[in-house]
Parts: structure tokens; sequence; C-alpha cells
């Protein structure tokens, strides 16, 4: 083709536009530190799992009296959602279901006392690139503390 000759299909830029601009900065969170497993005490998590939706508020109210379908794992703050997803569908088989999804919520006291369950993240059982989830998300990237609770609701479609 000469130059200045287009082929047919998707229209060029217009003239005289100058160059791109600078991509935005990102403001996501900073992604945390990763942590030298070899180096590094774990901690312990405790993990309530629940078909179907998250516990009340209320089922942590009395402190020994938690739900009863709780699983602990020693993990670090760099884990993500994707490992703690693997870790559940181990012990969960409604977790290992094609269309399970993995609600996580943190567990924590608020000022008054009172527990507090807030939902920080989504993984799918299975995941793919169409479906985008959660799933790479650290737990100290999602502010989590030492001592809070992790409850995770099994969804199913």
């Amino acid at each position: 083709m000469a130059e200045g000759q287009r082929r047919p299909g998707r229209p060029g830029p217009p003239p005289g536009r100058g160059p791109p601009p600078p991509p935005f900065p990102k403001t996501s969170v900073p992604r945390s530190e990763p942590v030298d497993r070899e180096k590094t005490c774990p901690l312990l998590l405790r993990v309530f799992t629940k078909v179907g939706g998250h516990h009340a508020d209320g089922d942590f109210a009395v402190r020994g009296k938690e739900p009863k379908d709780e699983v602990q794992i020693y993990t670090w703050m760099d884990a993500t959602l994707r490992e703690l997803t693997d870790l559940v569908k181990e012990v969960a088989p409604e977790a290992r279901r094609r269309d399970a999804i993995l609600s996580f919520a943190f567990v924590y006291p608020d000022k008054r006392g009172r527990f507090v369950v807030r939902e920080v993240g989504r993984t799918f059982s299975y995941p793919n690139g169409r479906r985008p989830d959660s799933g790479s998300k650290a737990l100290g990237e999602l502010s989590f503390q030492i001592g809070d609770y992790l409850d995770v609701a099994i969804l199913t479609q």
C-alpha cells in the first residue's frame, strides 16, 4: 500500500492529536510485603465455615461459644484468599462444587465490644479468567488484625 492509503476497517487516530496521555497512577492499596515463611512464625487463623451465608454477629457474642464449624489454620499475613480457598476446599466438600463461591468476612469486636462480621472478598471455587475475583488479595492488604476470626460463607447457585 502506498503511504497515506489506509485499508478499510478501523479508523486511525485523528490527525494532530499528539501522543496519548500518561496512564493514571494506581490508587489501589499497596501490596503488603511478602513474608519470609521460613523465618517468620505463622499466626493461628480461626476459620468458621457455613453453607448458604455468613454467621450472624451474635453467633460470636460469647467467647467459648463460637460456632462449632471451626477449622484452625496456621498461616501468614501475606496469605491470599486463593490460598485460603484451597485450604477450605480440603475440609468442606460443599466448597469443592464447580459452582461454589466463597465469601470471606473478618469477624472482630467493634469499639463497644460487640462482634462485627464484615465481608472482605469473594472467590470462585474454580477460578477462570472471565470471572475475576478477590483471590489475589492478601490478609494484610485487607486490614486483617491478629486475633480476628475469618468467616467463610459457601454459596452455590
